[in-house]
């Protein structure tokens, strides 16, 4: 009778599933995306590197949000107070960058613990799941939880 765990994981997979939530801090989405391709067979790797993708993918999102309102605001403000020679910045830079700036150290900082976070998990074997995004990975990599096959 074989009494192996078919969900059981090797060390080499929590390793790369580690890797995956750990390499997004320098790598942004570059890095779980490489390992999620190249470790495609492993379920265990591939649900943790596509969590840290699809966060990685959300963080661009907002970035980008956050910078894309930045410059209506601040345009918004050039076009309605008019910019002549020598007049001061806008009073909305001086509002709206530091609340730019909060939201992205704010959100890299979100993004460091849970990529320590979920790193450590992945290194234990744990099939640990992002808030939102865990639930997203497993539907789209049609697993249930703890990665048994749906």
């Amino acid at each position: 009778m074989d009494t192996t765990d078919p969900l059981a994981t090797t060390q080499d997979e929590r390793t790369m599933a580690l890797l995956a939530h750990v390499l997004q801090l320098i790598g942004w989405w570059i890095a779980p995306l490489i390992i999620f391709l190249l470790k495609r067979e492993s379920r265990f790797v591939s649900f943790h590197a596509l969590q840290a993708l699809l966060l990685q993918i959300f963080h661009v999102i907002v970035a980008i949000g956050a910078l894309v309102l930045w410059m209506v605001f601040i345009f918004s403000n050039i076009a309605h107070q008019g910019m002549g020679h020598g007049s001061p910045p806008p009073p909305m830079f001086f509002v709206f960058f530091p609340l730019i700036w909060l939201v992205f150290i704010g959100f890299w900082m979100v993004v460091l613990v849970l990529a320590i976070v979920y790193g450590i998990k992945a290194g234990r074997g744990e099939w640990a799941e992002y808030p939102v995004l865990g639930g997203i990975a497993r539907n789209f990599l049609k697993i249930g939880p703890g990665g048994s096959a749906i």
